[in-house]
């Protein structure tokens, strides 16, 4: 029996009827011989970890330009708190480990520098030529310009990982995929409510460290913090300010894990569910917090959005980015020769609509933020 034959029968026998196998993918959009040592989930992982765009996240924007502190998250620190969270829910729920840790590395693959200002900014640009949208990018990254191997474009990921990429829906998060397949695994869910879980947690953190938030007033305006401070007090005596804000932070991710374990455990109990079918058939989201613990959520997002990605200081970093994008597209779009020579040579069929114009995206959307700078400083300075 080869390794991954027994990684395969090993899903069939641990895990939960509701989980996709590894041996049952729908497969690739190319034909390769399977991995002798991997399951097809367990592969997409590796070939994610490996990719250019995946080492890119170093340095850009999850709240904070990149360069701002060594201390803040990055867009790959995020990655790798959701890829935690997202296999840890799946771990509990007896679910596909490998397949819910794929899509969650891969799942902020096509965001641009500067964050979600920097990808509103770029959708603007883009509104003539098809829009822009980060999680349809990142389908684009792994189907077309990752170019790491001679027989086929891209990374050859398998249908069920490349599906729950351009699926992933948050507060934050809607791509329109009207059209477009319609698969969306337990292990998807998994991701989306790991990403919910990592970034209002995370940003908490930020937002203190960076002197935006106060502990003081958290305590005042955030049920979820409030109640998680009493119960760390009463653990613990004699700790430091930045001890009690990491385990307060701490405490109220297991409290949303264990929320949504419960309460997905209690949905698909309702539902009497029983096979991936089913799940397929019911299109709902059966991984979610209960009605307490989503009230609780809205009302920390809230305040976030007032309070910190708000704050006049982001607000300055963001239109600083912005105006940065901004430039660069609009140098690209009036001369292709500023372009680096492999893109130039993309753009060779004008009677395709729009080729020039999702090409300079494609290269923009790629950049890092201190390389964004490079060029725009290199550009117009």
């Amino acid at each position: 029996m080869t390794a991954r034959a027994y990684f395969e029968d090993l899903e069939t026998k641990t895990l939960s009827p509701i989980a996709v196998k590894a041996a049952t993918s729908k497969g690739r959009r190319y034909d390769e011989l399977p991995s002798s040592n991997r399951t097809c989930f367990q592969r997409d992982r590796d070939r994610i970890i490996h990719a250019k765009a995946f080492r890119r996240l170093k340095h850009k924007t999850q709240v904070f330009i990149a360069t701002e502190s060594d201390h803040y998250r990055s867009r790959l620190t995020h990655t790798l708190e959701v890829a935690q969270i997202s296999r840890h829910l799946a771990r509990l729920l007896r679910v596909n480990e490998d397949l819910s840790e794929a899509i969650a590395l891969a799942h902020d693959l096509g965001h641009t520098p500067f964050g979600h200002s920097g990808e509103r900014e770029l959708n603007t640009l883009m509104k003539d030529y098809g829009g822009f949208e980060h999680n349809l990018q990142s389908r684009r990254i792994v189907d077309e310009l990752e170019t790491k191997y001679p027989n086929f474009p891209g990374l050859n990921l398998s249908f069920e990982v490349r599906e729950g990429l351009i699926k992933h829906t948050t507060p934050w998060d809607n791509p329109q995929t009207e059209g477009l397949e319609g698969f969306k695994s337990i292990e998807a869910q998994v991701c989306n409510i790991a990403d919910e879980i990592a970034y209002n947690n995370h940003d908490l953190d930020d937002g203190l460290r960076a002197g935006l938030l106060t502990e003081k007033a958290l305590c005042e305006n955030i049920t979820l913090w409030r109640e998680a401070k009493e119960v760390i007090q009463s653990q613990y005596a004699n700790i430091t300010e930045m001890q009690l804000i990491t385990l307060i932070n701490s405490h109220i991710i297991s409290e949303q894990v264990d929320d949504v374990l419960e309460n997905t455990a209690m949905s698909l109990k309702r539902e009497s569910i029983q096979s991936v079918d089913q799940i397929q058939a019911y299109k709902k989201q059966f991984v979610s917090f209960s009605k307490e613990m989503f009230e609780k959520n809205k009302e920390l997002r809230n305040y976030l959005f007032t309070n910190f990605y708000s704050h006049i200081d982001v607000y300055r970093m963001n239109k600083k980015g912005q105006s940065i994008i901004r430039d660069l597209f609009n140098a690209f779009m009036a001369d292709t020769k500023l372009l680096p020579e492999t893109y130039r040579a993309r753009i060779t069929n004008q009677e395709k609509r729009h080729v020039k114009e999702r090409i300079i995206c494609d290269y923009i959307a790629g950049m890092t933020d201190t390389f964004a700078k490079k060029e725009h400083q290199e550009i117009f300075m």
